[in-house]
């Protein structure tokens, strides 16, 4: 844990970000539009019509994104109001009241929220109603809940629970899972790792950029406290300082359900 790792690979990062952003201002530049247009040859020497390039086609008309708010239609993509409406519904009853987040708190973990695919003969049909499928995991009793939302009637039309059915986690959940490690005895290698590349103390998940993936024990795997990830909630980390190196947590396994951090055995 006193060792940061992949170095290199922040200054990658950097130098691709930066490669992304000169090809955005490239095309940005090369978008036809009004620049030029008093130039010679433009609209007032170049005797072409007004609102004409100096090729007589009129400039391209780039288009601007749509809103989040509102209403989707057909197959778009869900808008943020959608999202949280959709929420809203399905957090009803006692899901809402007794579940369970991953940082303890009241309601449980919301972990997606997608399109629903159309139901049969709804495919092509321009009025068919905008569902929403939305992921939870309660941490009460370690549930993956799925359920259906009808946004035109604003009810919930299915609800699945599944146990041992361990999606990606969210930001949410690396956040949770971070602050625990820090928080551990066990994450002082972390803390010491970010001292060294910063001058600064680590206090927050905030200071890290983070990703995580799924633990799942195996049989006969060790630690045997660690035997329970796959029932429970079990992340290993994948953090970097912010404009700086990665540093190397893999070994470590954050169990979200019980909300320990244990080292994994290797030997």
């Amino acid at each position: 844990m006193r060792e940061t790792v992949h170095r290199h690979l922040g200054t990658l990062v950097a130098g691709v970000a930066l490669a992304a952003a000169g090809t955005a201002a490239a095309v940005a530049i090369g978008l036809p539009g009004t620049a030029g247009a008093d130039a010679p040859g433009g609209a007032r020497g170049g005797g072409t019509r007004a609102g004409q390039g100096p090729d007589g086609i009129r400039p391209a008309v780039v288009e601007q994104a749509p809103a989040e708010g509102g209403s989707g239609t057909g197959r778009d993509p869900l808008t943020d109001d959608e999202i949280r409406r959709a929420e809203r519904i399905a957090l009803t009853g006692q899901l809402q009241r007794t579940g369970e987040n991953a940082a303890g708190g009241r309601g449980p973990q919301r972990l997606s929220a997608d399109l629903a695919e159309p139901e049969a003969g709804e495919a092509d049909h321009p009025g068919a109603p905008r569902r929403a499928d939305l992921t939870f995991y309660d941490y009460r009793d370690d549930t993956l809940v799925t359920r259906t939302v009808d946004l035109d009637t604003g009810t919930v039309e299915r609800t699945g629970t599944q146990r041992g059915v361990q999606p990606p986690p969210s930001r949410a959940e690396n956040a949770e899972a971070a602050r625990l490690l820090i928080a551990a005895p066990l994450g002082a290698g972390l803390k010491a790792d970010y001292q060294d590349a910063t001058g600064r103390q680590l206090t927050s998940p905030d200071q890290l950029l983070l990703s995580g993936g799924i633990y799942r024990a195996v049989p006969g795997g060790r630690p045997a406290a660690l035997g329970q990830c796959g029932v429970h909630r079990c992340v290993r980390l994948f953090t970097k300082v912010r404009n700086g190196p990665w540093i190397d947590t893999r070994a470590m396994v954050i169990d979200l359900s019980a909300r320990k951090v244990t080292a994994l055995d290797h030997g």
